[in-house]
């Protein structure tokens, strides 16, 4: 085959295009050998050029590009890093500076004055000279194609753009995960106008115009990206002005919690409870209300913490509800997990133990310390890209409601029945009874943002059928389902509420196309949230499905959260 990389494309590795001609000429091979040639020599230049050893050269959309591994990298740090890069050339070259408190999350952006601007390029580029930058132009239609910050070329495009992007790539030690354009930093040249002050090239969330003498300041981290928060942790400083203080409407001021519910289906002691619950059981089981697929463990809860912890660290503490079980890859002592045993929350209510999902989630917001707003995850519900607490709750503390397609069947509840279709149905009885409105959608398979005050004042206006629900040990057709369902119809019909969009995928495990579905997600990452389900099966298809479910995990989710306890040493063979 015939392998080139276009001049392009070569730029963004970080190469002249004198080095493309040198370096890359038509290369003939078979079956990628071209490709891999030319790889070794971009790879053997760029390391040559920066004296770094360990990077990844890493292909992209606009070409191959040069990443630095970092382990435990995440969006958040991978914005960090391109900030702190900036503010110390700028520092160290002594251009007056500060913090924007700008609309992207997930970049930042750091303001200079026009008068400085050729002595803050000038330090770009010699910073250039020592690790693997890139620039691109900022304007209203987005980000445009990175350039390497070594070059001419770059720079002559840039000269007259008021906000460009300087950008650096990270990826973790797998080489998974890639962090580029989108948590770059944006430099925003602020002109003088004649009047004096400075004025923004382009909107922010606080100020247009900012005085030259303005009074400096330092705020926390969570001021500049709402992919922070003030209650997750410690908060590193940015210098800014006095203009981009204060407490804005659009800020979340107040904490939000996750809860998972969770089950080891492996536990002997788990196994013996449950069958002996079985064994007591008069009313015959609806549907699926025992079956293993239920109560299968793939690890999915291992990954599902995992994705919060990359893609929305501002989560203040996890609870883990649970028939006193631990994962065993649980530190039980990290300070933002607590696992929380269903005798804690059921109090003297219901009947213990048990095995209903609808029952357990009546008690949810008994948690003692529980923050007033949490989010309810499945442990098969993962987040697949940067989100903020905007994506589930409104600033002024509304929950957001995310109502699917799928309808509820019509007519009352009958034998044949889901469990989950027979709560829908109850469901909409209450709400038809109280709010004469009538309930006909379904609400998406994607995490639940819920007020525990709403869900306490259900407790008290439903108390006889939440306290059924509470009771019945398997799924019942009399159940509610409060958290995932009943809460959020009530909650709009009562103004607690709104209606929004998640991006969200599903997908059945036992589907023939499953395994180009889970490629697809990867791949793309394109997703809010995704769930990934399983179905009952043979132990041949479970055992597969396993496989399947867990190759894709530790793909997407390759860095481990700072409250997994380290994999087991593996012993070493003595020859």
């Amino acid at each position: 085959m015939i392998f080139r990389v276009p001049p392009r494309s070569a730029l963004l590795a970080g190469l002249s295009r004198r080095s493309v001609d040198l370096l890359l000429p038509r290369v003939k091979g078979r079956d990628g050998a071209g490709e891999r040639w030319a790889r070794s020599a971009i790879r053997w230049h760029l390391t040559r050029r920066y004296g770094l050893d360990g990077l990844h050269l890493t292909p992209t959309v606009n070409g191959p590009v040069l990443a630095r591994p970092v382990p435990g990298i995440t969006p958040l740090e991978a914005r960090r890093r391109c900030l702190e890069t900036v503010l110390t050339v700028l520092a160290d070259a002594g251009v007056d500076h500060f913090c924007v408190r700008g609309y992207d999350d997930r970049a930042a952006a750091v303001a200079i004055s026009s008068g400085p601007r050729r002595e803050a390029w000038a330090a770009l580029r010699r910073e250039a000279l020592r690790r693997p930058l890139f620039v691109a132009p900022v304007t209203e239609s987005g980000v445009g194609t990175p350039l390497p910050a070594t070059s001419n070329h770059a720079w002559r495009l840039l000269s007259g753009q008021r906000v460009i992007r300087l950008i650096q790539y990270f990826c973790d030690p797998s080489g998974n995960l890639l962090f580029g354009p989108e948590h770059g930093c944006d430099l925003e040249v602020w002109s003088r106008t004649p009047q004096g002050p400075l004025h923004a090239p382009r909107p922010n969330r606080c100020a247009d115009f900012v005085p030259a003498d303005s009074p400096r300041v330092t705020l926390d981290e969570a001021k500049f990206t709402r992919l922070a928060s003030a209650h997750a942790g410690p908060q590193p400083q940015r210098p800014t002005r006095t203009e981009f203080e204060g407490t804005l409407l659009d800020d979340v001021t107040f904490p939000v919690d996750v809860v998972y519910t969770w089950v080891d289906d492996a536990d002997p002691a788990w196994r013996s409870r449950r069958d002996t619950a079985l064994g007591e059981q008069r009313a015959p089981l609806m549907t699926q209300a025992a079956g293993a697929a239920r109560f299968a463990n793939h690890d999915e809860l291992r990954y599902s913490m995992r994705s919060l912890h990359l893609y929305a660290p501002w989560v203040r503490r996890i609870w883990l509800v649970t028939d006193d079980q631990v994962p065993s890859w649980l530190d039980g002592c990290h300070e933002r997990v607590t696992v929380v045993s269903h005798k804690e929350v059921f109090g003297g209510a219901g009947r213990l133990p048990t095995f209903n999902s609808h029952a357990i989630e009546t008690r949810l917001h008994h948690i003692d310390g529980l923050a007033e707003h949490f989010v309810y995850f499945n442990d098969d519900v993962f987040v697949g890209r940067p989100l903020t607490p905007l994506k589930f709750f409104q600033p002024n503390g509304l929950s957001k409601s995310f109502p699917s397609k799928g309808k509820v069947d019509p007519g009352p509840v009958d034998g044949h029945d889901l469990a989950s279709t027979a709560a829908g149905k109850n469901n909409r009885e209450l709400i038809a009874r109280d709010f004469g409105r009538h309930l006909t959608y379904k609400m998406k398979h994607v995490p639940h943002p819920l007020r525990r005050d709403v869900l306490a004042e259900m407790g008290e206006r439903y108390a006889a059928e939440l306290e059924r629900t509470a009771g019945n040990r398997f799924r019942d057709p009399s159940d509610l389902s409060l958290v995932s369902s009943a809460y959020h119809y009530y909650a709009l019909a009562t103004g607690r509420a709104v209606i929004d969009r998640i991006s969200s995928t599903y997908v059945s495990l036992a589907a023939p196309e499953a395994k180009a579905a889970l490629t697809r997600i990867r791949t793309r990452r394109d997703h809010d949230v995704f769930c990934v389900n399983d179905e009952e099966g043979t132990p041949e298809q479970r055992a597969e499905r396993h496989r399947l479910l867990h190759g894709f995990l530790t793909a997407y989710f390759p860095v481990a959260a700072p409250w997994e306890l380290p994999p087991p040493a593996v012993p070493r063979q003595d020859r």
